[in-house]
């Protein structure tokens, strides 16, 4: 009788032990969608939201000129006192290609500024870039080793930040900027930032 018991017991363990890891796997699914907030793919909890920006120095894109003007690098000091929109872009990744109208469109907004941080990109390349889609950035930084990149956190090109009058980091979106969440996320995280400004005088 024991014996009889003790086998159909066996399999039942056994059915169990399988069923396990999916149970887990789920739930770290559903954590993970929750702390998402409104469960959009492109939002990614950020270490540095809530902190303030890094405070990395870059150099200019050499021979990129505004009126004859030499277009200037990334100066930490620029994001003191106005919002301001950081894009992380390269000429040879595909989706800043798609995003570079929408950027363009942004740049018309003057209650940002909008500062790109180029990466890991030849010059020519970059300055190509910005040739064919009009440069939105009253600066841009170059990057050259990707060490910027690791200090902002950076997953990969392209992302955005949105950086609050203090100089603190206020949103990060990962991925290119699309014409669903231009107005439904990135518009919105700026007018935010924009309101704080106003209200803090």
């Amino acid at each position: 009788m024991s014996d009889h018991v003790t086998s159909e017991a066996a399999p039942q363990r056994r059915s169990w032990l399988m069923v396990l890891p999916l149970i887990v796997f789920l739930g770290l699914a559903a954590l993970f969608w929750f702390r998402l907030g409104d469960g959009d793919p492109s939002f990614i909890p950020s270490a540095l939201i809530g902190h303030p920006a890094p405070q990395t120095r870059l150099p200019p894109l050499q021979g990129l000129t505004n009126n004859g003007v030499q277009v200037p690098g990334l100066d930490p000091a620029a994001f003191q006192g106005k919002v301001t929109l950081v894009n992380v872009w390269a000429s040879w990744c595909v989706p800043c290609h798609d995003e570079a109208p929408l950027l363009a469109a942004l740049a018309k907004d003057t209650r940002f500024q909008m500062i790109g941080i180029n990466y890991k990109d030849a010059p020519d390349n970059a300055r190509r870039f910005l040739g064919r889609y009009g440069n939105p950035f009253t600066s841009v930084g170059v990057d050259g080793n990707g060490r910027a990149a690791i200090e902002w956190g950076v997953y990969g090109v392209p992302e955005t930040f949105v950086i609050g009058r203090d100089g603190k980091i206020a949103y990060k979106l990962v991925g290119p900027i699309t014409s669903d969440n231009i107005n439904r996320v990135l518009m919105a995280e700026i007018d935010k930032a924009v309101k704080a400004a106003k209200a803090g005088g």
